[in-house]
């Protein structure tokens, strides 16, 4: 019976480093150039900065033709150009560059003998790591191995028959994907051969912390930038998209706003946990009932609440994702009537959130006055969808177990796990079939809070806005460039517990890793047991998706993006 545990040194922040190699010479040089020459003097001399820029960032080189980000993929951090020039796509996504030109392909999936073997090569000891392999070792290394580029080959042929704009030293890209955490906007490649700063968005993030006019800078390049490109995708813009000139306007006269913190997680954990009318009060106010609409609100990123009078309280209806609107209804319906119509419904943010406001009077100018309201009333509509408070008055979804949804904050989640009670047996095949496809350790906790006879089990939702990443200290955890899941990058995850304790859903567990007999590795300094994050994975490596959801005989179980409410109802309703 072995006796002895491993002892092993426990990993620091300061370990994982986004590069191994920072060159003074280049730090010099960046210190003086970009952004950084308008950092607050105080700040932009200290060693703070410089440790925040050799902690978090790395130089990157591209050769001609190189793809940098490609749209669509989900971004993690930002760059600065250094030397040379890179291209910006500017055409509609899908216009410019065909998905394989791009080398998008699915994830690499297990094949059918490795699908299989899993029965028998799962390790017998739970949450077992391989300590003698690279990283596990004294010997920490950080290096990162950028993996197989993408490149173009004619890229004179893309610079003149395709709409591009060129980026030069000291230029910024892909803050808003890193900083949003959401996806590419635009595929960015190297025109020439390139030097590049790549910085993690924890960079960023402990930038604009320590220089809050950094954050001004990011919204005026967001304008100046992307705007224009976020405002195309507007359904009820889209008889606008050819004409320069009214998109120019808009741009110009838009307004930027934020609300809540960007990089205070716990206020979503604490909100949840408190009822609903005490929870209002702390949900930041976007546009009152009864208040006359002075613009139409467009979500940009992070989740809303619709709710309304109802008695002494609130009544929620529903959510607003991004790329929805909040507003335009009411303008309409003034215009047609010719006088003001009041806001129907509150809206607040839930948590931290972006938006975009379009001036009333701009909005009456170049729709209403050039085009009937009928036909943008239909557009606007249908960009909602059903996720209105269409969904209760047409019966659709229960109103109480609507305000349970955004009450809990399971509105965030793009694949929630929702279990019908009344089908299910407490078979367990589900945990079974989520522990034989990670090693025998299963991913998810088969409980949860229970509205009715739905459970929302304890199993990460790969949330629309993970908040589980802000304060991951070194990457760790962080979005798949393809589909956008969230994982853990088990190597680099310090175990320092920061996700789990930001996760409003309890779905992030911290365990205690053993070695191939079974024992404890423990750190060599103060022996307590090394521990890592771990969480469902979506089953990212698996044919036909979530083990969980096929495993279960009974269809008992279901994966919903929650900002799919036309699914959602339709399942409530099987």
């Amino acid at each position: 019976m072995p006796t002895s545990e491993t002892p092993i040194r426990r990993i620091r922040p300061d370990d994982v480093p986004f590069s191994s190699e920072f060159p003074d010479a280049d730090m010099d040089w960046i210190l003086k150039h970009s952004i950084f020459d308008n950092l607050d003097p105080s700040f932009h001399g200290s060693k703070s900065l410089q440790k925040i820029l050799r902690m978090h960032s790395r130089i990157v080189r591209y050769e001609p033709g190189e793809i940098i980000v490609r749209e669509g993929d989900w971004g993690n951090s930002a760059f600065f150009v250094l030397a040379g020039e890179v291209a910006v796509e500017l055409e509609h996504p899908g216009e410019f560059i065909s998905e394989t030109s791009l080398g998008r392909h699915a994830p690499q999936k297990k094949n059918l003998f490795q699908v299989i073997a899993q029965l028998w090569r799962n390790h017998p000891e739970p949450e077992y790591r391989d300590f003698t392999k690279k990283g596990w070792s004294d010997k920490w290394t950080a290096a990162r191995d950028d993996g197989h580029r993408i490149y173009f080959q004619d890229v004179p042929h893309i610079l003149e028959n395709f709409k591009t704009v060129s980026m030069r030293e000291g230029e910024l890209f892909g803050e808003l994907a890193a900083l949003g955490r959401t996806a590419r906007t635009a595929t960015v490649f190297a025109v020439h051969g390139s030097k590049l700063l790549e910085i993690r968005w924890q960079g960023l993030r402990d930038l604009i912390k320590k220089d809050s006019g950094i954050r001004a800078s990011l919204d005026e390049r967001f304008r100046s930038n992307a705007l224009r490109s976020f405002l195309r995708g507007v359904p009820f813009l889209q008889h606008l998209t050819s004409d320069e000139g009214a998109l120019d306007l808009l741009v110009q006269e838009a307004q930027l706003e934020t609300y809540g913190e960007y990089d205070q997680a716990s206020s979503l954990k604490q909100l949840a946990d408190e009822d609903a009318q005490h929870d209002l009060v702390h949900e930041p106010l976007i546009a009152k009932e009864g208040d006359y609409p002075n613009a139409v609100i467009l979500v940009r990123s992070g989740v809303a609440r619709v709710s309304r009078q109802h008695h002494n309280g609130h009544q929620t209806l529903s959510y607003l994702t991004p790329g929805k609107t909040f507003g335009f209804e009411e303008l309409e319906s003034g215009w047609l009537q010719g006088s003001s119509v009041a806001y129907r419904h509150s809206l607040r943010a839930i948590g931290y959130l972006t938006a975009v406001l379009l001036p009333a009077w701009l909005i009456e100018k170049l729709l209403f006055q050039a085009k009937p309201p009928a036909a943008s009333s239909k557009q606007t509509k249908r960009s909602n969808q059903i996720t209105s408070n269409q969904a209760l008055d047409e019966g659709l979804i229960d109103p109480d177990f609507m305000e349970f949804l955004v009450q809990e904050r399971f509105v965030n989640g793009s694949a929630t796990m929702l279990i019908n009670m009344d089908r299910c047996t407490r078979c367990d095949d589900c945990v079974r079939a989520c522990a034989s496809t990670h090693d025998n350790n299963p991913r998810f906790l088969r409980q949860g809070p229970t509205h009715g006879n739905i459970m929302v089990a304890r199993s990460c939702m790969h949330c629309q806005d993970p908040v589980c990443m802000i304060e991951c200290p070194t990457g760790a955890i962080s979005r798949e460039l393809n589909e956008g899941e969230v994982s853990i990058n088990d190597t680099t995850c310090i175990g320092c517990g920061a996700c789990s304790k930001n996760c409003p859903y309890e779905a992030i567990r911290m365990v205690e890793i053993r070695d191939n007999r079974g024992l404890y590795i423990r750190a060599v300094k103060d022996q307590k047991p090394i521990t890592k994050a771990t969480k469902c994975d979506l089953c990212v490596d698996q044919h036909g998706g979530p083990a969980c959801q096929n495993a279960c005989p009974h269809d008992a179980l279901a994966r919903i993006d929650m900002g799919d409410v036309v699914s959602l109802a339709a399942w409530l309703d099987q």
